[in-house]
């Protein structure tokens, strides 16, 4: 946006060292609160975002009583010290209840009290294009009108009393193993919700692979009636084997190659020649790369891969770059605002 940093303010070690790659010419301060009025300059925005923990259901709720609830008061006697025409400040939703919303209330009440019109609004990063659901509070002060601050945060077609329409969160179970058995839900083989891939058909026609009993041929399976593989029925029945349909049946009627996928072939094409074949009992629950989160926070990949304590970029560890991803803000919806705030100043110097 071609704005530049006076300084930034972190204790965490690794985030320091992430900030000194990235930026080296820009002062990294420690503690914020032993920041004084006379260091760094002066500045036209402060943004901050104290720890969330004490407002969190997971943080136990411990409010301005708790002592990181309490750097939010600290932030703005930083902003009485540094006074900036502009403030940014972040939390987690819960903030608005903690306390009975009496947290919350001290926290604007001192804003008013520094001389800072406000305005608050939750915001999604999942509508500001990255792929995950994180609603945070976004207070916006500017010093002496609030209309200004109200100005960033909501644009007209916000007060249009037209919401974007809510959706539930995601916890039913993926469509490629959803038993569904009528036809017409099923559609043409993968317009519904089972996929086409356990659509049973003739595999003599077939174009993709095809799930059956594995005692049991396709001729079998549709005298029975049934529009999926019985091992997808919860009746005790034999396992389903994919086969590809384009090889020929053996003398028993049956295709005599199993799907490559199923067998333990790396960097073979499933021609049958596997002299062992490996399954996989039980589920396991893939974990995010941090090349994934980073994505999920608007970062640009590697952002976090740094040199780290005499290790190279190449071996920085993961551990860090979650925790610092994690208590991060997603980039999109800073800089959304950032823009909004400049259209303002735009605005009111023309």
């Amino acid at each position: 946006m071609g704005w530049e940093p006076a300084f930034f303010s972190e204790i965490e070690e690794f985030p320091r060292q992430a900030l000194a790659h990235h930026y080296p010419d820009v002062p990294c301060h420690g503690d914020f609160t032993t920041i004084k009025d006379e260091d760094y300059g002066s500045i036209d925005l402060l943004v901050g975002g104290t720890p969330c923990q004490s407002f969190s259901i997971a943080g136990l709720r411990g409010g301005m009583a708790d002592e990181r609830g309490n750097l939010a008061l600290e932030y703005l006697k930083l902003a009485q010290r540094k006074r900036p025409k502009w403030l940014v400040w972040e939390n987690v939703p819960g903030v608005l209840s903690s306390n009975g919303g009496r947290d919350f209330g001290a926290f604007l009440g001192g804003l008013v009290e520094c001389g800072y019109g406000w305005a608050y609004r939750i915001c999604d990063a999942q509508y500001f294009g990255v792929a995950q659901r994180r609603r945070r509070v976004f207070v916006v002060g500017y010093l002496g009108d609030w209309r200004r601050a109200a100005a960033v945060l909501f644009e007209r077609e916000s007060l249009s009393g037209n919401p974007a329409p809510s959706r539930e969160k995601g916890e039913k179970v993926a469509p490629a193993v959803n038993a569904c058995f009528d036809k017409q839900r099923i559609g043409q083989y993968g317009n519904g919700e089972v996929s086409s891939t356990l659509a049973a058909r003739d595999y003599k026609d077939a174009t993709d692979l095809v799930a059956f009993a594995s005692n049991a041929n396709a001729d079998a399976m549709g005298a029975l009636g049934y529009d999926v593989s019985p091992s997808m029925l919860a009746g005790g029945d034999p396992p389903a084997v994919a086969f590809q349909p384009r090889y020929a049946r053996n003398g028993r009627g049956k295709p005599d190659v199993i799907a490559a996928p199923l067998t333990a072939e790396a960097g073979k094409t499933g021609k049958g020649d596997s002299s062992q074949c490996v399954f996989r009992e039980g589920m396991a629950v893939r974990r995010l790369t941090p090349t994934e989160c980073e994505r999920l926070q608007g970062f640009p990949d590697g952002f976090t891969q740094i040199p780290w304590r005499n290790k190279e970029l190449e071996n920085c560890p993961d551990g860090p770059r979650y925790k610092a991803l994690g208590n991060s803000m997603a980039v999109p919806v800073m800089r959304w605002i950032g823009e909004r705030i400049q259209a303002v100043e735009g605005i009111s110097n023309g």
